[in-house]
């Protein structure tokens, strides 16, 4: 615990390890576990793909969503 799972269009490599070091280090500074307890995956998904991550995913889910197209769903 925690299980943080980002599916993305494709990116650069290093650009992604330099957004899943910030994501770990945010959940270090916050959450309050350690290090161990961290677990990150980033699935790419072709852009002509990303409407069935949408359809499946997303709108399903969007009662659990905190930031939704954009639109934070929660009082800053």
């Amino acid at each position: 615990m925690p299980y943080i799972k980002i599916k993305s269009f494709p990116k650069d490599p290093k650009l992604k390890q330099q957004v899943v070091e910030a994501i770990n280090q945010t959940f270090l500074q916050f959450w309050g576990c350690p290090p161990e307890a961290i677990s990150i995956s980033m699935e790419e998904v072709d852009p002509q793909h990303w409407n069935e991550v949408e359809q499946n995913e997303i709108q399903p889910n969007a009662d659990k969503m905190f930031i939704l197209n954009g639109v934070k769903k929660y009082e800053p």
